[in-house]
C-alpha cells in the first residue's frame, strides 16, 4: 500500500531554507528541492513527505484550507491574521521581533494621536490599545522605513532582526512589542486524520531545537 504523504508548506527564503534544513536533519529529506529546476512540488514517497514553497504570508492560508497538512510560519503571520489552525509548536529558529522604531530625535505628544506606518495593522491596533494610546495607522507593504523618515508618520511598526536598516536610515527601535520565531502549524482536519504521522514529525523536529 502507498504510503500516505504529509503535505507540507516552506515559506520561500532563508527561513523556508533553515525549516528544510530542519526536516532533512529528521529524516524527511527530499533531494529534488535542492535541484534547479522549475519543480512546484517536491516528493519523497519513502520518507512520506512532499514539500512547496510559498510566500511566507500565504503558509497559513494553504494549511489552513488544507492544500497542506503542516506548514512553518512565524509567530507574527498567527498574531496578525488568526487562521483557524493547530499552533503544535515554537521551532526555536527564525528569532526576530516586533517593534515600534522612529527617528533618533522623535519625542511622543501624548496630546495627538500618533501616525503609525505598518503592514501588521492587527498587532499596532492590540498593542497601542493595551497601553491606551490613540494612533492612526497607515497600511504599507513595502519600505516602511520611508514613512517618517519623509514626514508621514510619527513611528513604524515592523519586523526587526539585526537593526541594519534602521540603524542606516538614522531610525531606532523605541519599544519592543514582542519576540517572534517560526512556529510548526497544523490543518485541524489534518491532524486528526494523521495526528500519528504529524507528531512523530513534530517529536524529531523538537529534538533539532
Amino acid at each position: 500500500m502507498k504510503k500516505q504523504m504529509l503535505k507540507v508548506a516552506l515559506p520561500k527564503g532563508r527561513l523556508g531554507e533553515k525549516a528544510y534544513k530542519m526536516f532533512a536533519d529528521a529524516g524527511y529529506d527530499c533531494p529534488s528541492i535542492l535541484e534547479n529546476n522549475r519543480k512546484l512540488i517536491f516528493e519523497n514517497e519513502e520518507a512520506g513527505v512532499s514539500f512547496f514553497w510559498v510566500k511566507p504570508s500565504d503558509v497559513a492560508i494553504y494549511v489552513e484550507h488544507g492544500a497542506a497538512d503542516i506548514g512553518i510560519v512565524g509567530k507574527d503571520i498567527l498574531l496578525e491574521y488568526e487562521p483557524d489552525v493547530f499552533d503544535l509548536c515554537d521551532l526555536g529558529m527564525g528569532k526576530c521581533r516586533v517593534a515600534v522604531a522612529g527617528k533618533k530625535d522623535f519625542c511622543d505628544n501624548p496630546e495627538r494621536s500618533l501616525k503609525v506606518a505598518t503592514k501588521f495593522v492587527n498587532i499596532t491596533k492590540n498593542y497601542y490599545s493595551s497601553i491606551g494610546r490613540n494612533i492612526e495607522i497607515f497600511k504599507l507593504n513595502g519600505s516602511i522605513e520611508l514613512a517618517p523618515i519623509l514626514g508621514m508618520t510619527d513611528v513604524i511598526v515592523d519586523i526587526v532582526e539585526t537593526g541594519t536598516t534602521l540603524k542606516e536610515n538614522n531610525l531606532d527601535v523605541i519599544t519592543e512589542i514582542l519576540p517572534i520565531s517560526a512556529h510548526l502549524i497544523a490543518n485541524k482536519a489534518s491532524y486528526r486524520f494523521k495526528t500519528e504521522d504529524i507528531d512523530k514529525l513534530k517529536r524529531e523536529l523538537s529534538k533539532k531545537d
